[in-house]
């Protein structure tokens, strides 16, 4: 009887002794090397595993990093601080990341946007969008059912008055409501292009009223409040060249149906006398009038007229100039 059960467990532990050698000398002699920098790269990221970077995961991209096929700011959601420190461990040079934020191209809150039928089916906009392009009565409209807040892995968006309403220091650009919002009313948008406009209508502007109190009606007032060509309505809605803006708050200003949202901070520009030389090219870059000074002479910025645009500052070539 003892025999019967022995012999099993001996001939057992036998065979797992012999595989378990056969396994250990296989790993060992087909092992792959791993550049202990994939590791260190790997370490250094913030581990979302998002795919903003456009690889399946941070692991993937550690690799690419060192397969030289990305260059060490592609992480869209490390920003600097993450680029500076794998180009610190591949002993490159990282250039700037300029952050970008996923922003609404929607206001059409319920109080301002009209509903043609009432949706009592799955809360998801994909599935609305089916049933005659969702229950909004503008087709361009955000559907506000939530699925860009069940995709945002990052709890950076939620529903609020029946639009999606974006938490900018929670978005880490990741695309994912981009992919997800059937009405594409989520765009990207580089941080430091604070003017953007909350409407996608291309509907003439008595279309336009009739559906939505807060649509852009093209009347064209913030086109011509830039003084930088950056603002221009396109198919009935207004549109800004990124190229061209220079976050000077004109357009947000004149809007009428305050859908243009821009930078929040009433800055302006400070000139600092002392290293001052008076070359005027402040004076004559300035579109507002706001720099006072003969040539020559110590300038100094007309408050009541600066928008805080920062050109002034960007072509000083004393750097003398603030903008605070």
């Amino acid at each position: 009887m003892l025999n019967q059960i022995l012999v099993p467990v001996v001939s057992l532990g036998g065979l797992g002794l012999v595989f378990g050698s056969l396994l250990a000398y296989a790993s060992h002699k087909f092992a792959v090397e791993v550049d202990e920098r994939v590791e260190k790269i790997i370490e250094a990221l913030p581990a979302a595993n998002c795919g903003a970077c456009g690889y399946a995961g941070c692991a993937a991209f550690a690799a690419g990093v060192v397969a030289g096929d990305v260059p060490a700011n592609g992480c869209p959601v490390g920003g600097n601080a993450v680029a500076s420190e794998i180009a610190n461990i591949m002993g490159v040079t990282a250039a700037d990341v300029s952050k970008s934020i996923a922003r609404m191209l929607c206001n059409g809150t319920c109080e301002e946007a009209k509903d043609r039928y009432e949706y009592f089916g799955v809360s998801d906009c994909v599935a609305a969008a089916k049933l005659g392009g969702g229950q909004k009565a503008c087709q361009y409209g955000c559907l506000g059912l939530g699925t860009c807040v069940k995709a945002c892995q990052f709890d950076a968006i939620t529903i609020k008055d029946g639009i999606a309403v974006i938490n900018e220091q929670k978005c880490t650009a990741c695309e994912k409501c981009l992919t997800a919002c059937p009405k594409q009313v989520i765009a990207l948008i580089s941080e430091k292009n604070q003017t953007w406009v909350m409407c996608k209508s291309k509907d003439n502007a008595k279309e336009v009223r009739g559906v939505c109190t807060t649509g852009c009606i093209a009347c064209k007032l913030c086109e011509k409040a830039c003084k930088f060509d950056a603002v221009h309505v396109e198919n009935n809605v207004a549109t800004v060249d990124y190229k061209k803006c220079v976050n000077c708050n004109q357009c947000v200003i004149k809007c009428p149906k305050k859908i243009i949202r821009g930078k929040t901070r009433n800055e302006k520009a400070f000139i600092e006398e002392e290293a001052c030389i008076g070359c005027t090219i402040c004076k004559k870059q300035c579109k507002f009038d706001a720099v006072e000074g003969e040539l020559k002479t110590k300038h100094r910025i007309i408050n009541e007229k600066c928008v805080g645009c920062g050109v002034c500052a960007q072509k000083c070539p004393k750097k003398c100039i603030e903008i605070k």
